[in-house]
């Protein structure tokens, strides 16, 4: 009888979290971040109705039992432009999670007739006036081939290509894909690629999760004063906050991505939300299933982004990505059609990638806010080829490399909005850089001193 009683009650539950969720986000303004007050947030319907709320003293707002599928979202306060947000995802079992900002209109008239539009071209930073890209994770996901990459989303831009498709180095406007600088929360951070090697900005896979990337911009020529050390192209990647009201839980499987689970919700004041993610290949060699390769590529990756919330001192959030990959040519395992091992000799190479920092923000006036990030990064690469003994065990050390660099940077810049029409910031930025490279290379000749 329990379990007759069991089965509607669990059918009706899941009915209801398949049919409505919430969208819910921040509404600020674009250039001081001061938080909209009573802004009017909308969702535009099929039929051309709307439905909406307003924004509370934080900017802060909540548009519940929102259909799944993709919605969107008509944004419009006094004196502001008014902005439509398409294609936002709704999907069952998650809250949508927005942080969304309006740009103040330029002119005020007595009487007008708005139109809503969205400039799919308009990016998060606005001292980049041309040659730059906003993009979401949605778009990453959605894009055909993309494999959940932000550097494969980039080549469908205007003057961006890659290379081959066994690796996702870009070429911006015929520069050496060397000179492309990547950015999170505003400072720069080693190459965000399992199996990265010293010295290059791309890899085979990505170690970025896709889905703790927030709104980012992406430039390719006249780049703002704070990316003075880009030589091709630009990433600036921002994370995304947790959802403040309630927790969540996602687990998800991808050929490239690999399992992967995910959790955000409250914490205090503020919010957190972290991925981990672990390379489906690895898993499936681990459980006996057969992948068709010699060589397995093992990879894992964890981003997390944790919001302290508002304080008297300001707003604190601490962020960070640790990545490891690994794989091992062994020649037993090869032939002479190989393009990346040597049948002769076992080859294991392994990288490491590492990111820490903290961000403060702090509102000085209605206009102007200090923002201050520190943070360290670490990246290692080590290489190590043998010869092969009767057994097909590791005999003589034929190569080694051995490469690390640490990097610890201050950025700290003062952003103030003077009027409409003109916004003015000026700051620092500091880079410490300590690196360690060592090649040992065996030149066939006998080894006396047994070193």
């Amino acid at each position: 009888m329990r379990s007759r009683l069991l089965l509607p009650l669990l059918l009706a539950l899941a009915s209801a979290a398949l049919h409505a969720q919430t969208i819910r986000g921040t509404l600020l303004d674009a250039q001081s971040e001061m938080p909209l007050i009573g802004a009017t947030v909308e969702l535009v319907l099929p039929e051309g109705e709307t439905t909406g709320t307003v924004t509370d003293i934080d900017g802060r707002f909540a548009l519940t039992d929102v259909s799944l599928g993709r919605q969107s979202l008509r944004l419009s306060y006094i004196g502001y432009q008014p902005q439509t947000i398409d294609n936002v995802v709704v999907t069952a079992g998650k809250d949508v999670v927005l942080d969304l900002s309006l740009e103040e209109s330029f002119t005020e008239l007595e009487a007008a007739v708005v139109v809503a539009k969205t400039d799919p071209a308009a990016t998060n930073n606005e001292l980049s006036a041309v040659s730059t890209r906003s993009f979401t994770a949605e778009q990453v996901n959605r894009f055909a081939g993309g494999r959940s990459d932000v550097s494969r989303l980039a080549t469908n831009f205007a003057g961006v290509a890659t290379a081959n498709d066994s690796r996702n180095d870009i070429v911006v406007r015929g520069n050496s894909p060397t000179g492309v600088l990547w950015q999170l929360e505003g400072v720069p951070i080693p190459n965000p690629n399992h199996f990265s090697t010293l010295g290059t900005t791309g890899g085979p896979v990505s170690a970025l999760n896709t889905n703790l990337i927030g709104s980012s911009d992406f430039a390719t020529s006249a780049f703002a004063a704070e990316y003075g050390n880009a030589l091709s192209g630009v990433f600036d990647l921002g994370l995304r906050r947790g959802n403040r009201e309630r927790h969540e839980f996602m687990g998800q499987l991808g050929t490239f991505t690999g399992l992967e689970a995910l959790a955000e919700g409250p914490m205090g004041e503020g919010s957190y939300v972290v991925g981990f993610r672990n390379s489906f290949v690895g898993f499936a060699d681990a459980i006996g299933v057969p992948i068709g390769t010699a060589a397995t590529p093992d990879y894992r990756d964890l981003t997390f982004n944790l919001d302290l919330g508002n304080s008297k001192a300001g707003k604190f959030s601490v962020f960070g990505i640790g990545a490891t990959s690994k794989i091992d040519f062994l020649g037993t395992e090869t032939d002479s059609t190989d393009l990346f091992a040597n049948p002769g000799r076992n080859s294991y190479a392994r990288s490491q990638i590492g990111v820490l920092g903290v961000r403060h923000n702090l509102i000085l006036n209605p206009t102007t806010y200090l923002r201050t990030v520190v943070s360290g990064s670490f990246q290692g690469n080590q290489f190590d080829e043998f010869d092969i003994n009767e057994e097909g065990g590791d005999d003589l050390l034929i190569t080694r490399a051995d490469d690390a660099q640490v990097k610890t940077t201050v950025k700290s810049y003062v952003n103030s909005k003077v009027n409409r029409r003109l916004t003015v910031r000026a700051g620092i930025q500091a880079e410490v850089t300590q690196l360690d490279t060592q090649v040992d290379d065996r030149d066939g000749s006998p080894d006396a001193d047994m070193d």
